[in-house]
C-alpha cells in the first residue's frame, strides 16, 4: 500500500487508481465474484487494508473519486439493484458476495469511525429508504455459520440473540454518531423503522433488543417519535418488551424505568402521559394472558419456551415495578 502510494504520487487520482487497478487485477481473489471460495479468503480483506494504507490522508473529494471507481469496476450498482429489488434470498450467492466485498474492500476492519461512516453513507445513500434498510440487513444482518448466507427469517420466526443483533446495531450508531454528517436524526430513525419490516415485521422483542444495542441516545430518539406522533400503544408495547429484553439479557432494571421517565417528559400533557402509563400496563397484561393462554393450551417445544417466555415476562413485571417503588419511596422520604 504504501509502496503503490509512494510510486503513483505525482499521478491524478482517476490515473492511481487505473495503475493500482492494473497491478492488482492479476489476482482474481481481489475482485468481488473472483474468488472460488470467497468464505475462506483473505483476499478481499487484504485488499480492504491495502486500500486503506492508500487513501490515507487523501481528501473527501479524492475518496469520492475512489469510491466510484470501484463502484464502476465492480459494477456494484447493478448487483444492489438486482438483490435490493428481488424476493429476499433469491439471489443468496450474489448477496453473500456484495456483504463480503462491501465489510472487506470498503468497510476495512480497523478503519476509523469517520472513515467507515463515510464509506457506509456512499453505499446507502444512493438508494430510497427501502432499499437501504434492505442492504444494511445484508452487509450487517445475521448469516448462517454453515454457509454464510444471509439469514432473512431470523427476526420474525422466533427471538434472537445480541450476537445476531450487534452487526446491525453498531452500523446504526455509526450512522447515528457526529461522523456521519450526512444524515439527521429523522433519516437514522426511519431507517430503524425501515429495517423492522426487512424482510417483513420483525417480533417486537428483536426491535426492542436491537434499539438497546443501539444506544441510549438513539433509543430514546425513536420512542420520543412515537410519543410525539401519538403513537402511545405501540410505543408502550414497545417498552413492555424493552423491560423483557432487560430482564431476559441481565441489563439493569433501573435503565428501563430511567427511559420511561424521559419519554413521559416528551408528552405535552398530564392526560396524554397518564394515557401512555396505563397502555403500558394494559400491554403487560395482555402480554401475560396470552403468554398462559399458550401455556395452558400445551404449545411446548423441546426449550419448553412458552413456559420460559411467561417465566421471564413475571420477572421483569416485578423487577420493573419494584425499581419504581424504590424510586417513589425514595422521594417521597427525601421530601419528608
Amino acid at each position: 500500500g504504501l509502496l503503490l502510494k509512494r510510486c503513483t504520487l505525482l499521478l491524478p487520482t482517476r490515473d492511481r487508481l487505473k495503475y493500482v487497478h492494473k497491478v492488482l487485477s492479476g489476482v482474481s481473489c481481489f475482485k468481488l465474484n473472483g474468488c472460488a471460495s470467497p468464505l475462506h479468503c483473505l483476499g478481499l480483506q487484504c485488499y480492504g487494508v491495502f486500500l486503506q494504507i492508500l487513501t490515507a490522508g487523501w481528501d473527501e473529494l479524492e475518496c469520492h473519486r475512489v469510491f466510484n471507481f470501484l463502484w464502476e469496476l465492480s459494477n456494484l450498482a447493478r448487483k444492489v439493484q438486482t438483490v435490493v429489488s428481488s424476493k429476499p434470498g433469491s439471489a443468496r450467492r450474489l448477496e453473500l458476495r456484495i456483504r463480503l466485498y462491501c465489510r472487506g474492500v470498503l468497510l476495512s476492519p480497523g478503519s476509523r469511525r469517520s472513515d467507515s461512516a463515510f464509506w457506509l453513507t456512499r453505499i446507502l445513500k444512493p438508494w430510497p429508504m427501502v432499499n437501504q434498510a434492505r442492504l444494511l440487513y445484508i452487509i450487517f444482518g445475521p448469516v448462517s455459520s454453515r454457509d454464510g448466507h444471509v439469514v432473512w427469517q431470523k427476526m420474525i420466526e422466533g427471538p434472537t440473540d445480541e450476537t445476531s443483533l450487534k452487526g446491525l446495531a453498531d452500523a446504526i450508531k455509526l450512522l447515528y454518531g457526529t461522523e456521519a454528517r450526512e444524515w439527521t436524526a429523522d433519516d437514522v430513525i426511519s431507517l430503524v423503522d425501515e429495517l423492522s419490516v426487512v424482510p417483513q415485521e420483525w417480533l417486537m422483542e428483536n426491535n426492542a433488543r436491537l434499539l438497546l444495542l443501539s444506544g441510549n441516545s438513539i433509543c430514546f430518539t425513536f420512542l420520543a417519535s412515537k410519543a410525539v406522533n401519538g403513537r402511545a400503544v405501540e410505543l408502550a408495547r414497545l417498552m413492555v418488551f424493552m423491560v423483557l429484553v432487560c430482564e431476559k439479557d441481565l441489563y439493569c432494571m433501573d435503565w428501563a424505568v430511567k427511559m420511561m421517565q424521559k419519554v413521559c417528559k416528551v408528552f405535552s400533557t398530564p392526560w396524554e402521559r397518564n394515557n401512555f402509563l396505563q397502555c403500558m400496563e394494559n400491554a403487560f397484561a395482555r402480554m401475560l394472558m396470552d403468554m398462559l393462554q399458550a401455556v395452558l393450551a400445551g404449545e411446548r417445544d423441546e426449550e419448553d419456551s412458552s413456559f420460559l417466555n411467561l417465566f421471564h415476562l413475571m420477572n421483569a413485571q416485578a423487577n420493573f415495578h419494584k425499581e419504581i417503588l424504590y424510586m417513589a419511596m425514595g422521594n417521597s422520604s427525601s421530601s419528608t
